[in-house]
């Protein structure tokens, strides 16, 4: 069977929470069974059709709709957000040269560290992430600084991709493990509170929300709180945040919200980060503050201030970290739309996914100190 769908992957973020026509879905030309498989995603992700047969690549599309990711008649959205982006997949999954790459609703390319705004709501203190680990995955998936456009890519050690341990009783990650885009902790800056320099990657963020997103989901954020974590002597904030998507995200306006209304989450956290190196020969990680979360407030000018950071790095013209960006009209890195699109054409078109090696289900077991 041929199938005629476009050579293009997309990765819908802008709506939530849509109720699909089903006058559609019977008429829609694709079998009831991909059917199933696409209308099950709020959000839509990367597929191949049909999965066993030829090379060719097609789309989920956003809320189960038409291919172009438009919205039909008989739909209806609780909410949407103004800005939205998609995902182009390159490469095999589960080897060193898979990619995803980002655009944006007009199909040109971006940078996820660079392009996409830190703030979704200033007013409101509602920010972006970019989720590069989805809740329960092991694979450790992340922004690549060093590369044009900076995709997501999984990270390498002695030249095999890096999986996360699972530390009994944490399978995985144990939430939606990303970024918020436009931030970096500078390697250069000691910070006061930590007296370590930064990690030199984008604040990290972890979503404690119900719902396990998808690789390069694009989700709007409440922080509240944060852990100073010190991983090998180096600053790595771990914002605390909720997607304002999630049903229950209005009960959660606090660090002490979430020791409440989730009991054991927190030390769980504390836990993970502490422990989640020593399966690789390391040493149990530290933390300032003798592991306590920090307020809301406090996190928010941890984000503020990595955003200064930011700004100074992407004016300039050199340096270890790829700034090659889209939108930034005035810094030295700004590209063309063409130039950014060729960036893409240069990596391996999607491939089948290799099998994830059988070890990644392996169990550690120690006891705490």
């Amino acid at each position: 069977m041929q199938w005629n769908v476009p050579h293009r992957i997309v990765h819908m973020t802008t709506c939530s929470k849509s109720t699909i026509s089903k006058k559609r879905r019977r008429n829609a030309s694709w079998p009831r069974c991909h059917w199933l498989r696409i209308r099950s995603f709020a959000h839509a992700r990367c597929t191949r059709f049909p999965p066993t047969g030829p090379s060719v690549t097609a789309v989920r599309p956003a809320l189960g709709g038409p291919l172009d990711g438009s919205i039909a008649s008989g739909d209806s959205l609780k909410s949407c957000i103004t800005m939205s982006y998609t995902t182009e997949e390159r490469g095999k999954p589960n080897t060193l040269d898979f990619r995803v790459f980002f655009k944006n609703a007009e199909g040109k390319p971006v940078s996820p560290f660079h392009d996409i705004p830190m703030y979704a709501d200033e007013a409101k203190n509602i920010f972006h992430a970019v989720i590069e680990v989805p809740r329960w995955t092991n694979a450790k998936m992340e922004i690549a600084t060093k590369d044009p456009l900076n995709p997501i890519k999984q990270d390498v050690k002695k030249d095999k991709l890096r999986y996360v341990a699972n530390v009994f009783p944490h399978k995985g990650y144990i939430w939606n493990y990303g970024a918020i885009p436009q931030t970096w902790e500078d390697p250069g800056h000691k910070d006061k509170d930590t007296g370590c320099c930064g990690d030199n990657d984008p604040i990290d963020i972890c979503d404690i929300g119900s719902k396990v997103c998808s690789r390069g989901e694009v989700i709007t954020v409440k922080v509240l709180g944060t852990l100073a974590l010190i991983d090998e002597g180096e600053t790595d904030w771990k914002v605390i945040v909720i997607n304002t998507e999630d049903p229950d995200a209005a009960d959660f306006n606090s660090i002490e919200d979430v020791r409440r209304l989730k009991p054991g989450y927190l030390e769980a956290t504390v836990d993970w980060f502490k422990r989640y190196k020593i399966p690789d020969g390391k040493p149990e990680n530290q933390f300032a503050f003798n592991g306590e979360f920090k307020d809301k407030d406090f996190a928010i000018e941890v984000i503020k201030s990595t955003h200064d950071f930011w700004k100074a790095l992407i004016s300039q013209k050199t340096g270890e970290l790829k700034c090659m960006n889209t939108c930034n009209t005035d810094s030295p890195c700004c590209c063309t739309e063409d130039e950014a699109k060729a960036v893409i054409l240069r990596t391996c078109p999607l491939g089948a996914e290799d099998p994830i090696p059988s070890t990644v289900d392996k169990w550690f077991y120690y006891e705490k100190k």
